[in-house]
């Protein structure tokens, strides 16, 4: 039975960036001891989970077997910690389908956390039954950790997720080679450009220039995504490319220059290109947005760069995205 995901609003200092990454989804690797915490790829955070939950392919986090039961984690900024404290009141998850029950405050070593027990109601069209709901704020001085845990009443007990989730381990930061590596896909071919962060531990944000901090559209920026679930049939593809694009949300004024489908390589593809304009800045850009199409999922990337750089710029995207190798 399907878990229905919490809606989360967050500052402006974080927005952009999980805009630009906005497609979470990872593969897993396995502990090197079953008493070690395990942590999902690229993640600060490690769990201890019970045997019949693994490392989700589909989410940051881990996902029983069996379906039922599932724990997630984000990354943010360490000053989101206080944010989404004061922001998390009763009412605001109550309008979002979460009834908080108990909230406390605990210690995840010398970490502050807050943790929310509650229940979400089952969709009263489909005479669900609720699903139990553990969500837990970590604060650390480099890192907030927002750790979702939700069950059906026949899946994991009570006790069991709440073990799951007050027992996370907070790791120090890994270096960007590191989280590059955890990627689950190689990029042989940067033609130029280099990775400024990863996001999710499934997707990586590129840019080609000096600057890491990118203001203003300076530099052109390049997102790589890989997404694990089921991907649309070939007659769905272009209402499914065209409709990714339009939901980027720091874009806007799309005139869509070609869009097309293609076949190499053994995968089927689909390539958009567009001018838009950048709703921050204002300013003119092209965006190169990229899908590679798998039987179990699909890679995305996007480009962007300012209308006045796009000069062989397009080929550089489209030289990086070629290359990339899924693993």
């Amino acid at each position: 039975m399907r878990v229905r995901n919490l809606k989360l609003s967050l500052g402006a200092p974080s927005l952009r960036a999980l805009a630009l990454g906005a497609m979470l989804l990872a593969a897993g690797a396995a502990p090197t001891r079953a008493a070690d915490p395990v942590y999902p790829p690229g993640s600060r955070f490690g769990f201890e989970p019970p045997a019949d939950m693994s490392l989700s392919r589909r989410f940051s986090g881990f996902e029983r077997k069996a379906g039922g039961a599932t724990l997630s984690v984000v990354e943010l900024p360490p000053n989101a910690f206080p944010e989404l404290v004061s922001g998390f009141t009763d009412a605001n998850l109550l309008s979002q389908g979460f009834a908080v029950e108990k909230r406390e405050s605990i210690k995840i070593g010398d970490d502050e956390g807050m943790l929310y027990t509650g229940e979400q109601p089952g969709d009263p069209n489909a005479a669900g039954p609720a699903v139990r709901k553990w969500i837990l704020v970590v604060g650390t001085p480099t890192v907030t950790g927002l750790i979702i845990a939700q069950a059906l009443p026949d899946a994991e007990s009570p006790e069991t997720m709440r073990k799951l989730v007050t027992g996370v381990t907070v790791r120090p930061a890994l270096t960007l080679t590191e989280q590059v590596d955890a990627l689950p896909f190689r990029i042989p071919d940067t033609a130029g450009f280099r990775p400024v962060r990863v996001l999710a531990g499934n997707s990586v944000l590129m840019t080609q220039g000096p600057k890491d901090q990118i203001q203003n559209l300076e530099q052109p920026i390049l997102v790589l995504a890989q997404a694990v679930q089921q991907p649309p049939t070939a007659d769905q593809r272009d209402t499914f490319a065209r409709q990714a694009l339009y939901a980027n949300q720091t874009m806007k004024d799309f005139v869509i220059e070609r869009a097309q489908s293609y076949r190499t390589k053994g995968s089927d593809w689909h390539e958009i290109v567009a001018r838009a304009v950048d709703m921050p800045t204002n300013i003119p850009v092209v965006v190169a947005q990229t899908i590679r199409f798998n039987p179990d999922g699909y890679l995305r990337a996007v480009g962007v760069v300012r209308e006045d750089q796009r000069a062989g710029t397009l080929a550089k995207f489209r030289e990086v995205v070629d290359s990339v190798q899924v693993k």
